[in-house]
């Protein structure tokens, strides 16, 4: 068994990897220090519920990354059936005239058609390759892979000595937040078999979070509750994945590249999920012997919404990663609005709203690259600069009186009483 802690880890550059569903998301995820983002086109990705990226607009994205030095990563992670093969060839080409920085693939023949359309494009290889051993990870890394995404089912130690047992220059990638599937890296069969939507090519319907009721053949009609006792009995469940706190951990075990998952999630979902993860791995960074991690940063991730956290396959078979309460998300959080700029003559933030509050309303502010502070909205104002008692009107340009200037982007909220 492989020995977490070897100094290999600290000399690598560590990268946060954040979603990007749509050109906002992918802004929210630079705007808050993502050091790449993995986003979708229109064909091959494994997110049909997201907008995705037409060609025109992977390269928009393609040179606001570059222009700051981040990198872009395309996916083609899909199961492609005969009738897509044909249109493979054209996806390539416009990701490499885009200027993606690789593609992430799954199916061995995407892999080879890359390697025939874009020889010298970098390719990650998808957690839905089911990567669990030092075997599987250095074939692929001969046949010309940059990276890994490792199956979310590895422990702490499996990584570790994947690590240990590859190539120097191979990177690995694992997710370490959002939401997990039931299924072994997220192979699901069920959404397809259930509603005809196959998860396999993007289009899963989540049926793994459904609330189920049992019926007895004999008894047609007459449903029971599934629910938890001591004896066990609550099925297909999975609470979320967080790793916050063990930053160091990963970094040790030999991870390059932090994964957050989301490419369905919003913009202020990715915002402050990248933010939380770039805070921890700067504090993991200034002090990698003796990381321990701000309480503020702890509790943003709670502050978005989502299903009760657990660590998953890290620290071993998962005990506790099935939500026994219900099927639904915790959010005790929303969106007031979202700053524009700052007015120097009436000394004033310029903002857009996203959900209506009351004058007076205690606001927490999350600015990029920094962690939260309180903002008083005693004095309001509606386009006209007229005093106004509530933000009534969706999407309406306002302003809030403050000394204090903050960037564009930040993002003010409340919480739910």
């Amino acid at each position: 068994m492989a020995v977490i802690g070897n100094k290999f880890a600290y000399t690598r550059p560590l990268e946060v990897l954040s979603p990007a569903g749509d050109m906002e998301r992918l802004e929210a995820a630079l705007d808050f220090g993502a050091d790449a983002v993995y986003l979708g086109g229109k064909m091959f990705g494994m997110r049909a519920a997201s907008p995705n990226f037409t060609a025109e607009e992977l390269k928009i994205a393609c040179d606001k990354a570059h222009a700051i030095g981040k990198r872009v990563y395309l996916t083609c992670n899909t199961l492609p059936r005969n009738s897509e093969i044909a249109g493979f060839e054209g996806f390539v080409k416009d990701a490499c005239s885009a200027g993606v920085d690789a593609l992430i693939a799954n199916d061995i023949g995407v892999f080879a058609m890359i390697k025939r359309y874009a020889p010298d494009m970098e390719i990650h290889m998808s957690t839905q390759t089911g990567i669990v051993n030092y075997a599987t990870a250095t074939e692929f890394y001969n046949m010309g892979a940059k990276r890994v995404v490792l199956a979310r089912e590895l422990s702490l130690e499996e990584i570790a000595e994947i690590r240990a047992k590859t190539p120097k220059d191979l990177e690995i990638e694992v997710f370490v937040h959002g939401a997990m599937c039931v299924s072994f890296s997220g192979r699901c069969l069920l959404s397809q078999y259930i509603i005809d939507r196959d998860a396999n090519r993007g289009a899963c319907a989540q049926p793994c979070r459904w609330g189920y009721h049992l019926m007895e053949e004999k008894r047609p009609n007459e449903f029971y509750p599934v629910y938890e006792d001591e004896s066990g009995t609550y099925i297909l469940n999975a609470k979320d994945l967080c790793m916050i706190d063990h930053i160091d951990k990963l970094a040790e075990a030999g991870v390059d590249s932090f994964k957050i998952e989301g490419r369905a999630k919003s913009s202020y979902y990715v915002s402050v999920i990248t933010n939380a993860y770039r805070r921890a791995m700067d504090e993991f960074l200034q002090n990698p012997s003796d990381f321990k991690l701000s309480p503020w940063i702890h509790d943003e991730v709670f502050k978005v919404s989502h299903r009760a956290y657990c660590t998953g396959f890290f620290f071993g078979h998962p005990k506790d990663c099935q939500y026994y309460e219900n099927s639904g998300y915790i959010r005790d959080w929303d969106v007031a609005a979202i700053v524009t700029g700052y007015d120097e003559e009436k000394g004033a933030i310029e903002c857009v709203q996203r959900n209506k509050f009351l004058r007076g309303t205690h606001l927490e502010a999350l600015e990029p690259a920094n962690s939260p502070v309180m903002l008083s909205t005693d004095e309001i104002f509606d386009e006209k600069f007229e005093p106004i008692e509530s933000t009534c009107h969706a999407a309406m340009k306002f302003y809030i009186k403050s000394e204090r200037k903050f960037a564009k982007n930040t993002i003010l909220r409340f919480e739910r009483t």
